[in-house]
């Protein structure tokens, strides 16, 4: 479920989508996927922590540290019955159970 939850984002989808073509430093993933660094760090912690990517330290050519981000292999298969537990396992937000009422 973590990983069908991780993936319920268009920005997450962006970002899965630049990275299937290679692995790519975050300042670069930022610029192509058009959101700040700060923001595109929340998503790419989310999508690393359900094992969609990992993320490594490299040095640059003039020795800057840079954070470099790459796809791993994944297969996520969606049926009524996940999306169902998917949404039963998440906290309804203060909207939903505004609108019910």
């Amino acid at each position: 479920m973590e990983r069908l939850t991780a993936v319920a984002s268009v920005q997450r989808f962006r970002v899965i989508a630049e990275l299937a073509a290679g692995p790519t430093h975050v300042s670069e993933l930022a610029r192509r996927v058009g959101m700040s660094r700060a923001l595109l760090y929340l998503h790419l912690e989310r999508l690393e922590q359900a094992g969609l990517l990992t993320g490594r330290l490299m040095l640059s050519d003039d020795g800057k540290a840079l954070k470099v981000y790459e796809v791993e292999p994944f297969t996520i298969t969606v049926t009524p019955e996940s999306i169902r537990a998917t949404v039963e396992s998440e906290p309804r937000s203060a909207t939903t159970r505004e609108s019910e009422n």
